[in-house]
């Protein structure tokens, strides 16, 4: 049995999002496409003299083991735990009874494991590209400077006139640092290592509290969702223990993810709730395949009546 045509339409179209997606986000991150708002700051202002501590490589969290844990342990839980649950159901039920394979569309056939999997893989990466389009999207309207940014820019105090009153500089040619370094300082609002900390967070501990149902889980569960967070929280701190963001840009970065994963989970993947991976036929009534010398016999009213009425014309016979 297959499913229609628009079934298959449909499956084109999001693969047709999706790679508008991704390459958006490329856009946004490796090309000079969309200009960075130039921010202004006035001479001397304390909020952007902190102290730069190297380049993002050199971080506490730099952002290439953030990315791989971010992109790699959400795909290794789910990956084992939709394993896990297959098998275990493999294992403990009626295979004959169970529908085997899931129909996707007219090209292929996949079994349930590898649908459920995808799906919520799929849904996940998805939305590590939108949190990192919206992030992106707010650092380039913003373009809110970072608490280092005066340390970078290095302006010329003397030549822009701060000597004599405090002034605001609005102009881009006031910097005279490394020019690369002054891009990322005025890139800070709000903080992509925050929301996509907090994104891969709650979306893994959303799954692990709406899937794992094991006896004896009840304070596993909340013990790994809480320390899930406590690591995306731990990542906002040293962005700005390590001056590269403000609290207000941490906050909106947990905002943004927060409120992502909360979408994709509640409104696109219903909580985990999709089919179980090894659907059963409906049961069918037993009573068909007993013998109906097993079976008690009931009268109906009309029998009943019927007998009596034999009964009567019988005894006037007599």
């Amino acid at each position: 049995m297959f499913f229609p045509l628009s079934f298959t339409i449909m499956l084109y179209f999001q693969l047709v999002i999706m790679a508008g997606t991704v390459m958006l986000a490329y856009y946004f991150e490796y090309t000079d496409t969309f200009n960075v708002h130039v921010q202004g700051f006035f001479c001397f202002d304390s909020s952007y003299t902190k102290p730069y501590l190297g380049p993002e490589d050199t971080s506490a969290i730099p952002p290439a083991l953030l990315y791989a844990v971010v992109a790699g342990v959400p795909t290794l839980v789910i990956t084992i735990t939709e394993s896990v649950l297959f098998f275990l159901q493999y294992a403990t039920k009626d295979f004959d009874n169970r529908e085997k394979t899931i129909v996707t569309g007219d090209c292929c056939y996949l079994n349930p494991f590898v649908r459920r999997t995808v799906r919520f893989l799929g849904v996940y990466i998805f939305g590590l590209f939108a949190t990192d389009i919206f992030v992106n999207a707010g650092q380039v309207v913003t373009g809110n400077l970072a608490p280092h940014f005066l340390t970078v820019c290095k302006p010329n105090y003397t030549a822009l006139g701060c000597q004599q009153a405090i002034r605001f500089i609005s102009h881009q040619e006031a910097c005279t640092g490394n020019e690369d370094d002054i891009l990322r300082a005025r890139k800070t609002f709000p903080s992509k290592e925050a929301a996509l900390s907090v994104y891969a967070a709650l979306y893994l501990a959303m799954y692990i509290t709406s899937t794992v149902k094991a006896r004896g889980s009840r304070l596993a569960k909340p013990v790994l969702s809480l320390g899930l967070m406590c690591l995306a929280f731990l990542t906002g701190i040293n962005r700005v223990a390590e001056y590269r963001n403000h609290w207000s840009d941490v906050i909106a970065g947990f905002i943004i993810g927060v409120a992502i994963a909360t979408f994709l989970v509640v409104c696109v993947v219903h909580n985990f709730k999709g089919k179980t991976l090894l659907s059963e036929k409906p049961q069918t009534d037993n009573l068909t395949n007993m013998p109906m010398i097993n079976l008690p016999r009931v009268e109906s009213p009309l029998e009943k009546y019927t007998a009596s009425q034999n009964h009567i014309a019988f005894a006037e016979v007599t």
